[in-house]
């Protein structure tokens, strides 16, 4: 493992519309899941080798002062660039124990990931659950673990992730799906949705929120359109997607309309929360006063 400098780990958002968070932090850089849509690969995050995960130097001691200098405690989103259970920290526990001093500050957290090692956190999770948010975040976008192990080459399994999202939500965690990105021409049918639906729904998940495309956008473009035609050869897709979208960033899918009607109703059929700011007035209403933090 390879540590790079940082002066901080805490970053304040711009906003709180997503998950309420009002901090962001990564403990590692780069992400070796080899996902090819992943919008962090692209050339304005600066990220050289982007698979290659590192780590920042001494990061708890960072996060510590950064916590300790806190006037209220903070929301914290982690996972928006890069995954904080990838492989290495299954022995390196970086992430368990910046979820210990989040705790020991009487923080909140927001965790996205791929992997299913978050379970082992359950522990920290619910003791952070006792004071402060918990909001837990698997990206699931298809539920058919062939088709993942094409998109996603190197991160668990959809049915791994699935698995542990049940854990999650039966030890009483607020756990849901992040469907996105849903990739226009393959993953973007209905019984494609619906079977992500279904399943979340059986694992417990509380809510599910969506992006009905992808985004594209100088390098990541080039290595997801590259990647796909390695992945499905003779599909025409690299030529499909320039014919579509040329050099947009938002890519929505052709049938995102058609596709929202039939997850909004699955959702509500199931009793799943699928708008953000339901979600969040979910997440956070049990807080009593403190809610309004998240909101400043």
């Amino acid at each position: 493992m390879d540590y790079i400098p940082a002066k901080h780990l805490l970053h304040r958002s711009r906003s709180t519309e997503w998950f309420g968070t009002d901090h962001t932090m990564n403990i590692y850089r780069g992400c070796c899941h080899g996902c090819l849509y992943c919008d962090s690969r692209s050339d304005c995050y600066q990220i050289g080798e982007f698979e290659r995960v590192r780590a920042k130097a001494d990061a708890l001691h960072i996060l510590r002062d950064d916590l300790a200098r806190k006037v209220r405690p903070a929301f914290i989103g982690m996972g928006s660039m890069s995954d904080p259970y990838n492989p290495f920290e299954e022995e390196l526990q970086l992430t368990r124990h910046a979820l210990e001093l989040i705790d020991a500050y009487s923080c909140g957290v927001t965790i996205a990931t791929k992997s299913d090692l978050i379970v082992r956190d359950m522990d920290i999770l619910t003791a952070i659950r006792g004071h402060s948010p918990v909001v837990c975040k698997l990206t699931v976008t298809t539920a058919d673990d062939a088709l993942a192990a094409k998109l996603e080459p190197n991160a668990p399994s959809p049915s791994c992730r699935l698995a542990a999202l049940e854990k999650l939500s039966g030890a009483g965690l607020f756990a849901g799906v992040l469907l996105m990105p849903v990739l226009p021409f393959l993953e973007d049918s209905d019984e494609g949705v619906l079977a992500v639906v279904e399943g979340a729904a059986r694992a417990g998940a509380r809510f599910i929120y969506p992006a009905f495309g992808v985004t594209m956008r100088q390098g990541q473009r080039e290595y997801f359109l590259e990647g796909m035609e390695r992945a499905f050869p003779g599909q025409g897709l690299k030529e499909r997607y320039l014919r579509q979208y040329g050099d947009r960033y938002q890519c929505a899918s052709p049938r995102a309309r058609t596709l929202w009607r039939v997850f909004t109703d699955a959702c509500q059929k199931r009793g799943i929360l699928y708008d953000m700011k339901s979600i969040i007035r979910a997440a956070t209403w049990s807080y009593g006063d403190r809610q309004l933090t998240f909101f400043d």
